[in-house]
């Protein structure tokens, strides 16, 4: 690969971490699907040209179910999603390992199309492993980066989401 090629596409792994950052702040479920959209539109570029055509595949069908996700909430879809990224990502397969973007993408879809809230970030921390995995093996240094902060991110979310739900009292009486 050339030099300038890989230099691009780690700036690239580098947009996707400040997105996907952005993207798990959010504890609106919108908000957290459009900056996903945004990401894995970065994400498709990135692993383009890194050469990793299984994620570069799963990343674009993930901004458009990222996108599609806002509007509809289907198990239909997400079967759709899945069974598109696994047919169109099959052919691309050279490995074993090329199979974790595709895992990662449809955990993140299952959880988009049929979850909401805590389960929906739960969900989507299971792809994350996956995407993680697919990352170190790639060699993306932004993309690692980013699964192992959106993780942490994730998590943090998550507890607050959850904290937030539990009545006054439990929080009083967990705190003695």
């Amino acid at each position: 690969m050339f030099e300038h090629q890989q230099l691009i596409a780690q700036f690239f792994g580098f947009v996707s971490l400040t997105l996907g950052i952005l993207s798990l702040w959010q504890k609106n479920d919108v908000r957290l699907k459009q900056f996903m959209c945004g990401l894995n539109c970065s994400h498709t570029l990135h692993f383009f040209l890194l050469d990793a055509y299984p994620a570069m595949i799963a990343a674009a069908i993930s901004a458009l179910r990222s996108a599609l996700s806002i509007k509809f909430r289907s198990s239909w879809m997400a079967a759709i999603f899945i069974a598109l990224t696994i047919i169109l990502s099959y052919p691309q397969i050279e490995t074993w390992t090329d199979c974790f973007p595709i895992m990662g993408a449809s955990m993140g879809t299952l959880a988009f199309f049929c979850l909401k809230g805590i389960k929906m970030r739960l969900g989507l921390l299971v792809g994350m492993c996956c995407w993680l995995t697919n990352n170190i093996i790639v060699g993306s240094i932004g993309g690692t980066l980013l699964e192992a902060t959106l993780m942490v991110v994730n998590l943090k979310t998550i507890y607050q989401m959850w904290r937030h739900s539990q009545p006054a009292a439990a929080l009083v009486c967990n705190k003695l």
